[in-house]
């Protein structure tokens, strides 16, 4: 069996959830997992890209993270006798997962609290992502879940340039509005009055920042951590 992409944990914490897994190849366009249905597992990302999102009352898809190699998603389930996902797992790009069985990996952290005690700081650190995510949709609108998503963005792929700093990831005005929780054509208005003002430009779907303080200012930025700030 192939060994696990390397995780964002401890050594110790990999070690405990390679020992409790196998592999399943993943295509792009399926899901994972759905909102409501029966949760028995846990997912590490060995290859691909997974989008988790949730749809709001209205019918809107809210993209809240984009995951990559290393992550684990469906954590949320943990410690539920008869827990169901919260969340949607779209396949945005074709891989693998390692598969962790839920009820396995709960006996396995209530025999050592320390390492129980890591897993509970590590999805402390994921609704804190969360939250600021969520933060920014509600106290500063449309335009603050846009402003932070560029931010954020950048955090994850961002290159500098002489012109500034490049997202080196194409996106769609679509995939930007389910970030945002709002419709493509309140992102494509939005862009279009950045790109007016010589904040960002577009070529290709590629976009470039030519002033991200401008952005920051405009949300009121508490220049929190990379690995908070950040898409994933």
């Amino acid at each position: 069996m192939q060994p696990l992409a390397r995780l964002h944990l401890s050594e110790e914490l990999t070690q405990l959830l390679q020992s409790v897994h196998h592999i399943r190849k993943i295509s792009k366009g399926t899901f994972l997992y759905q909102e409501g249905q029966d949760a028995a597992e846990l997912f590490i990302i060995q290859s691909g890209k997974v989008q988790i999102s949730k749809m709001t009352q209205e019918g809107q898809e809210l993209t809240l993270r984009m995951c990559s190699v290393g992550e684990i998603i469906g954590e949320l389930t943990m410690f539920y006798s008869s827990s169901k996902y919260m969340l949607n797992a779209k396949v945005v790009e074709s891989g693998e997962v390692a598969v962790i069985y839920k009820d396995e990996l709960e006996k396995r952290l209530e025999l050592d609290n320390g390492l129980a005690i890591e897993f509970m700081r590590w999805m402390s650190h994921q609704n804190r992502k969360t939250i600021t995510k969520f933060r920014d949709l509600i106290l500063n609108g449309k335009k603050g879940a846009l402003y932070s998503t560029l931010i954020r963005l950048s955090n994850s792929y961002g290159k500098i340039s002489n012109s500034g700093i490049v997202i080196d990831l194409p996106i769609t005005n679509q995939e930007l509005a389910n970030f945002c929780g709002t419709s493509r054509e309140v992102v494509n208005r939005m862009l279009s009055e950045l790109r007016k003002n010589q904040i960002i430009s577009v070529d290709k779907g590629i976009i470039t920042l030519h002033d991200i303080d401008y952005l920051k200012t405009e949300i009121h930025c508490e220049n929190c951590p990379v690995d908070i700030c950040n898409i994933h």
